[in-house]
């Protein structure tokens, strides 16, 4: 028999949009609170330490982000396995995925904070950081690296609780993590007068407050998912399973970072202000993509979990109307902050040098950033069928290769900020015709056997 103390969504009967929407906004909104809380550390550092502290933040965002990725791709997997298990009434092999999946989290923390340690000067030398920051931003990526075992242990907590459609409590952690994060780095940096190892150092913290207080809802949610310490350990099959979803997924966030940092080092040479443009318009991006990123999980769990009990109609209306939603949701918040561009990007910075490289960022990126939903959600369709390696390999190729070889050619022979900015609608472009392709083919002739399921 199973106890419960939060019962878990419906995802197989009952209105669909209703309960997307229900999953999806408090997922993107907890994101979207702890980017604008992020954002307050490159405002607090940029507007009372300095531009340059600033810049040293901003050179370390796609560093991070590719330390990180590989491991949280793998927190995809956990979603899926456990959301499939649910809809096919496996309620045994749940308990075995949620402890693989923890254990998974320790160990893979544990790893990410010796290899950034480690890697921290050579990999920003080698993305040509300028030496005025170079420093600065060594020093923010090794405090950083600090809170990787438990940024892990949150995602992979949080996958859980989606799995069975909370996504309410998690947004109570990341709020509440915000909140440390935005009052310490204000502590720090305007009371105390520390830069970038202040803004750091409130990172880490608020990172530890958000993983114990994930892991303490998880403890005390439905039976069906909760942990039992003396019951973690690898079991082979789950382990088989979340890697085959969570590698190729992992591995695309990696290599789209490694891309990312190929754009970074390209930026780096136009200077700080540059950089420094850069990181503020760059917030606005990540936001915008934590919203499509609810919808992306939407889709994923609510397909999962319908693929299991062998309802292909039902993920179909699931897969179209996070589409929909995704689409409509990112060009209005979008536009918006386009149309307020001075007003937001002034929050940040006073330098009219570094505003205009923002804004210029702004036209180019943020307002055709909807693009990424033709990829984004049709991937997510296909995590959800279990088929992780397609999207992952064509993400690979049109948003990664592409990329690579376009800062290598193009930019090189025009070496103007804008001609950068365009490899983003490009590159976006290519991989959401492939993938809306390739997910045409694979749904044409994917068919749910519910005695193979089972």
């Amino acid at each position: 028999m199973r106890n419960s103390k939060t019962a878990p969504m419906d995802m197989l009967h009952g209105p669909m949009l209703k309960n997307i929407l229900v999953f999806a906004l408090p997922l993107a909104l907890g994101s979207i609170l702890q980017q604008l809380f992020n954002a307050v550390d490159v405002a607090i550092v940029g507007r009372f330490a300095s531009s340059e502290a600033m810049a040293a933040v901003g050179a370390n965002s796609t560093v991070t982000l590719l330390l990180i990725n590989l491991f949280v791709g793998l927190s995809v997997g956990s979603n899926v396995v456990i959301a499939q298990h649910i809809g096919r009434e496996e309620y045994d092999k749940v308990g075995d995925a949620v402890h693989t999946s923890i254990l998974l989290a320790i160990v893979g923390g544990v790893c990410l904070l010796v290899i950034g340690l480690i890697i921290a000067r050579p990999l920003l030398s080698l993305m040509s950081t300028p030496d005025n920051i170079l420093d600065m931003a060594v020093l923010y990526l090794r405090i950083y690296c600090i809170g990787m075992p438990f940024i892990m242990l949150y995602n992979f907590a949080a996958a859980i609780l989606r799995s069975i459609g909370d996504t309410r409590r998690p947004l109570y952690c990341l709020l509440t993590g915000g909140v440390i994060n935005a009052v310490l780095n204000i502590f720090f940096v305007i009371v105390l007068h520390m830069d970038v190892d202040g803004v750091a150092i409130a990172t880490v913290i608020s990172n530890v407050v958000s993983a114990f207080m994930a892991l303490f809802f998880l403890m005390r949610s439905d039976e069906l998912v909760r942990p039992h310490f003396r019951k973690l350990r690898f079991h082979r099959k789950e382990v088989g399973q979340i890697l085959k979803i969570g590698v190729p997924a992992g591995v695309q966030s990696a290599v789209f970072c490694i891309a990312n940092v190929v754009i970074q080092s390209s930026i780096n040479t136009f200077g700080s202000n540059a950089i420094a443009g850069g990181t503020v318009a760059s917030n606005f991006e990540y936001i915008s993509y934590n919203l499509v990123n609810g919808f992306n999980a939407a889709v994923m769990t609510f397909v999962g979990q319908n693929l299991g009990a062998g309802d292909k109609k039902r993920c179909a209306r699931a897969i179209a109307l996070g589409m929909v939603s995704a689409l409509v949701c990112t060009i209005a918040l979008n536009t918006g902050i386009y149309l307020a561009r001075d007003w937001v990007v002034g929050l940040f910075t006073k330098d009219a040098a570094v505003a205009k490289y923002a804004i210029e960022r702004l036209r180019w990126v943020l307002l055709l950033h909807f693009m990424i939903c033709s990829y984004e959600i049709t991937g997510a369709a296909m995590r959800g069928l279990g088929k992780s390696l397609t999207p992952a390999l064509l993400a690979i190729f049109g948003t990664c290769l592409f990329r690579i070889v376009y800062v290598g050619t193009v930019v090189v022979h025009f070496h103007v900020y804008k001609v950068l900015m365009w490899v983003y609608p490009f590159s976006w472009i290519l991989t959401g015709a492939m993938t809306v392709i390739a997910f045409m083919i694979v749904w044409r002739h994917f068919k749910i056997d519910k005695t193979e399921l089972t």
